[in-house]
């Protein structure tokens, strides 16, 4: 498909944008400015992938014409050098395709991860800890800031609710495919005779809303103050910090209890059901949208199964994609990177069959 006329509207675009960040007054609409720098950014990336594209098409060409040289040295340095341009090129060819197609406006945003214990007792508590950390540790690997925002710690060390909040360079992008139901298959540790238990842990993704994107009336909530509970020492059993709040017209409940500070607390608390009311504003669109998509990749649905963690095989099949990986150890301590691949390009090539690329 040739994408020259695509590329074309993409230069024009980018040259008003580029009037529009030189603009002194840009930042006088701070949720306008986000949106033109953002989309500045993500145009300025496409075009550079363009540039490399045309350029290995060029030195291709000019590889495959010396290659019929007869000076023997420099054919077969230019033959040699064509696999890897071939290679290079059909990758590049991907990327701009997937650049090319409309943006989703959720993609550069920061998350927020709700990981909740299962079936399984204890151990579904424990894993869920796990997961936890292996969240953590990816955060960390890509450069991201991981922030605890609330969690309700089990008796045996594990979590049956805890929610991060993940604040990055496309962390919603990446983050996505993490939505929805993950089964542990392996021995528990209280397991005497060895056999193996399974075990769920649910995970919603929400893409961070900001006080733009959902309107909180006042006389919807119900604001409850109350003593925290769990670890803490002296401060928590002394002091009302913890907040709940209920959003009447859906039925949401918020609690937090994680900051020292009453005020903290309600912050945290309103940010979580912010974005868990526009998670529930784009479920709503989506379904009306695109009722008949069949594929749950990044639809944040929690019911559906999405992957299986093997302990006693050490391998990780993603349902959805039909992937298997023998890395269970690099997931566990962060390495998404097959597992995210893999889920990205099923979801570009399902794009690109909807936009008719």
């Amino acid at each position: 498909m040739d994408y020259s006329t695509l590329i074309a509207k993409n230069r024009s675009r980018f040259g008003e944008l580029e009037d529009a960040v030189g603009d002194p007054d840009l930042f006088s609409d701070p949720k306008r400015a986000r949106e033109i720098l953002r989309e500045h950014r993500r145009i300025k990336e496409t075009l550079e992938l363009w540039d490399r594209l045309e350029s290995a098409k060029k030195q291709l060409a000019e590889n495959q014409e010396l290659a019929k040289s007869d000076d023997g040295e420099i054919s077969a340095m230019a033959a040699e050098e064509i696999p890897a341009l071939e290679a290079s090129i059909e990758k590049l060819s991907e990327e701009i395709q997937y650049a090319l197609l409309p943006a989703d406006p959720n993609e550069d945003r920061d998350a927020l991860i709700e990981i909740r214990a299962g079936a399984g007792g204890d151990e579904a508590s424990l894993f869920a800890a796990e997961l936890m950390r292996a969240y953590q540790r990816y955060a960390d690997l890509r450069g991201w800031k991981c922030e605890h925002l609330e969690s309700s710690p089990s008796e045996v060390g594990g979590f049956k609710e805890v929610i991060l909040k993940i604040t990055g360079e496309g962390v919603f992008r990446f983050m996505k495919y993490e939505s929805g139901v993950h089964r542990v298959q392996r021995v528990p540790a209280t397991e005497t005779q060895g056999r193996v238990h399974t075990s769920t842990v649910t995970v919603a993704v929400l893409p961070e809303a900001e006080e733009v994107d959902v309107e909180i009336k006042p006389d919807d909530l119900r604001i409850e103050v109350c003593r925290a509970g769990g670890a803490g020492g002296q401060h928590v059993n002394r002091t009302e910090s913890a907040v709940q709040i209920f959003h009447l017209p859906t039925g949401i409940y918020v609690r937090c209890e994680e900051g020292r500070s009453q005020i903290k607390n309600k912050e945290l608390a309103l940010q979580i059901l912010r974005s868990k009311l526009y998670e529930q504003k784009l479920q709503d669109q989506q379904q009306a949208y695109s009722s008949h998509r069949r594929s749950l990749i990044g639809s944040g649905d929690r019911s559906e199964k999405v992957r299986t963690y093997n302990f006693p095989q050490s391998r990780v099949t993603d349902h959805r994609i039909g992937l298997t990986s023998h890395n269970l150890a690099g997931v566990m301590a962060g390495d998404f990177s097959e597992l995210t691949a893999g889920l990205q390009k099923a979801e570009m090539a399902e794009r690109l069959a909807e936009a008719g690329m």
